[in-house]
């Protein structure tokens, strides 16, 4: 295949990442305003949809596997093609916990909010923002902005570190708010854990330009 060819399969695969990052973007959006709401039907709705999230996965992975295999790229394509591997893993699993958030929203069903529904939706949006930018990051080859977004993942683990503290102070002020604190806690822990993928992006755009693996999403604990 004439180079010019193979740079726009290239450039196919990594628009198909964009827009399966689009994708997660708007399930996390989704699952955060029907817990906030309480419209269960949206939640089953997004726990369906997760599947199309999977099927682009294994489209890009399918896509990537198959230029690899008819190319043989080398140096910075190669790296390029399995930082995309490795960046669809993350962006499903990030699928994966919007659609967890769904399912909790339907464990809450109808029962009365426990506080404000402020610190959450407040995690949801610095963590899509993140990922908005750690995109942008992988398509403008910016290992500078890449390895800022890995600082400001703290952000969301210090939000998550007070979700928990006032839900526990729920629990242990009365029993029966022990299940609607749990459910609350678990949807934070999931979206703190999207922040960290958006990490594991971040670090593989460092490694796609300069060809090291550099670990920047280090436990404070």
């Amino acid at each position: 295949m004439p180079r010019e060819g193979f740079e726009r399969q290239l450039q196919q695969l990594q628009n198909k990442v964009l827009f399966m990052g689009s994708m997660v973007e708007k399930a996390i959006t989704r699952s955060i305003e029907s817990m906030k709401s309480r419209n269960l039907e949206a939640a089953r709705q997004l726990i369906a949809d997760d599947l199309e999230i999977n099927q682009i996965r294994y489209e890009i992975e399918d896509d990537a596997i198959q230029l690899i295999a008819t190319q043989q790229p080398m140096a910075a394509d190669l790296r390029t093609i399995i930082a995309v591997l490795n960046i669809i893993t993350d962006l499903e699993r990030m699928g994966d916990h919007a659609e967890g958030i769904a399912k909790i929203t339907l464990m809450l069903g109808d029962e009365p909010p426990l506080k404000p529904f402020i610190d959450i939706p407040r995690m949801a949006d610095r963590t899509k923002h993140m990922l908005r930018r750690s995109l942008s990051a992988f398509i403008t080859r910016d290992t500078t902005l890449a390895r800022q977004i890995c600082t400001e993942d703290d952000e969301v683990d210090n939000l998550h570190e007070q979700v928990y503290r006032e839900l526990l102070v729920f629990m242990l002020q009365d029993v029966k708010t022990i299940s609607r604190a749990t459910y609350l806690i678990w949807a934070s822990h999931n979206l703190e854990r999207m922040a960290d993928r958006v990490t594991n992006i971040c670090e593989r755009v460092v490694f796609m330009v300069e060809g090291k693996v550099e670990e920047m999403n280090v436990s404070k604990y």
